[in-house]
């Protein structure tokens, strides 16, 4: 029997995990946030050559902080890390977080990751003080199991390549109650395309044509030179470390430890291998999430290695998939912008 998304093919298949957007059109970039029903267990893996974020280290397996209530995920390079503080205050004014002493101030843990979207053409000239703050706190405020995908919160500025990037997202109900699921802002500097320019390298993974349904011409000679034109991608100011990031939560209700989610989120990384050539280049960012719910027991040491394994691979898979319909639901590219995503 094959497997199957779950009913949205979306992030928030898995219970107590809501996405919210802000998005703000004068400076063309936005807020995307993942809001967890109460502290899961999260781990990350960064394999780009220039990473923005913050509060990655306490996710180490070695600190004591147990879990995250949030990630944000924001453009503005690292004007944008400011878009955690914004759902931090959020969270917290609700009495959402870790308390150190009875009755003291609630302190949300929330991750937070950016990529570079400053060269597009929106309005920079924010002065001193950044719009993120208040770009995160709207976002989680707007926090539902229902988000648009494209070119909206984190993915309004994004490219991928040439082409529009964008927020996608994909799932995948593994049976026994185990789900698997991501979320991605999808902003490489690598291409999503084959070079016939309306093929997903993703397409193998692809379910229910979500994301176009186009399949390589028969007797497709080998790619011998994926890489992007090098030329047009310098004078776009794309050629800069830093410049260019794909950001991805991958996430599952098993019942998972933080050494297990970081051996998921290392495994993940296939799945932006899978979907985009190049990748994780000195030019970007990429770094991939990985939180549990611990709704689903594993069972002994034994099976939670097999199962573990299993979760990792599923999540390269679905992350295949949730960066091909990120740019398939980007403005200006095949599908419709900010379109619902229900498959």
């Amino acid at each position: 029997m094959s497997l199957r998304p779950g009913p949205r093919n979306s992030i928030t298949d898995i219970d107590g995990l809501l996405v919210g957007h802000a998005t703000d059109e004068r400076i063309g970039s936005g807020v995307t946030v993942i809001r967890c029903a109460g502290q899961w267990v999260a781990a990350v893996d960064i394999r780009g050559g220039g990473p923005g974020v913050r509060e990655t280290e306490t996710l180490s397996p070695e600190n004591i902080v147990g879990g995250i209530h949030a990630i944000a995920l924001s453009g503005g390079s690292v004007f944008g890390l400011a878009a955690a503080d914004g759902v931090m205050g959020y969270l917290s004014e609700r009495q959402v977080g870790m308390r150190l002493r009875p009755g003291g101030r609630a302190i949300p843990i929330v991750p937070g990751a950016v990529l570079h979207d400053l060269n597009n053409q929106g309005d920079k000239d924010w002065g001193e003080l950044s719009p993120y703050r208040d770009l995160g706190a709207r976002a989680v405020a707007a926090a539902g199991t229902d988000f648009a995908l494209g070119s909206v919160g984190a993915g309004r500025g994004a490219m991928a390549g040439y082409v529009k990037g964008g927020i996608g997202t994909a799932s995948l109900d593994l049976g026994d109650g185990l789900v698997v699921a991501a979320l991605v802002a999808v902003n490489p500097v690598g291409s999503v395309y084959m070079p016939d320019g309306r093929t997903f390298w993703a397409w193998p993974y692809e379910i229910d044509g979500e994301f176009g349904g186009h399949r390589p011409a028969p007797h497709t000679p080998p790619v011998s030179d994926p890489t992007p034109d090098h030329t047009r991608l310098r004078d776009l100011g794309r050629l800069q470390p830093g410049a260019n990031t794909t950001l991805a939560v991958v996430a599952t209700n098993a019942a998972i430890d933080k050494l297990e989610a970081k051996r998921i989120a290392i495994m993940a990384q296939d799945g932006l291998a899978r979907a985009i050539r190049p990748v994780h280049t000195p030019f970007d960012g990429d770094l991939v999430f990985a939180i549990g719910s611990g709704a689903v027991a594993l069972g002994d040491e034994r099976t939670r290695q097999w199962q573990t394994a299993r979760i990792g691979a599923a999540a390269a898979d679905v992350l295949a998939r949730a960066i091909a319909r990120g740019v398939y639901h980007a403005s200006g590219n095949d599908g419709v912008a900010a379109s619902n995503c229900a498959v």
